[in-house]
């Protein structure tokens, strides 16, 4: 089995290093129930992770107090669900991320860079 194949069947570190920033960054511009983040993750290009990873970040991220939860009430079918919202200490943690990712990528450009030379 290559590389490759063995990539698309598992996602990297990489890729997992960078949910944290991804969940911030959605839940700042607005609210989202979990299933919700799951199709954004997704169209953001993060959907090798699987959804208890995604869920156990949140968990994480909300003893952390980045995050807070309540049920979604409003609903007219369906049980409730779960909506994730960002605090006050969220969108600090989001601008030390935004520092740490200019960071990095200026680091991976480097990378690639020489990688190409």
């Amino acid at each position: 089995m290559g590389m490759a194949s063995h990539c698309e069947e598992r996602h990297s570190p990489l890729t997992a290093s960078i949910l944290e920033p991804a969940l911030l960054v959605l839940l700042k511009a607005q609210p989202r129930h979990g299933y919700t983040l799951l199709s954004d993750l997704a169209s953001l290009g993060l959907n090798l992770l699987h959804p208890s990873v995604v869920y156990r970040a949140l968990r994480e991220m909300e003893d952390l107090e980045w995050v807070q939860s309540g049920w979604d009430t409003d609903q007219t079918q369906g049980p409730p669900r779960r909506v994730y919202r960002l605090t006050t200490q969220g969108e600090e943690a989001l601008r030390n991320w935004q520092e740490e990712l200019q960071r990095m990528q200026e680091l991976i450009g480097r990378l690639l860079a020489l990688s190409q030379s």
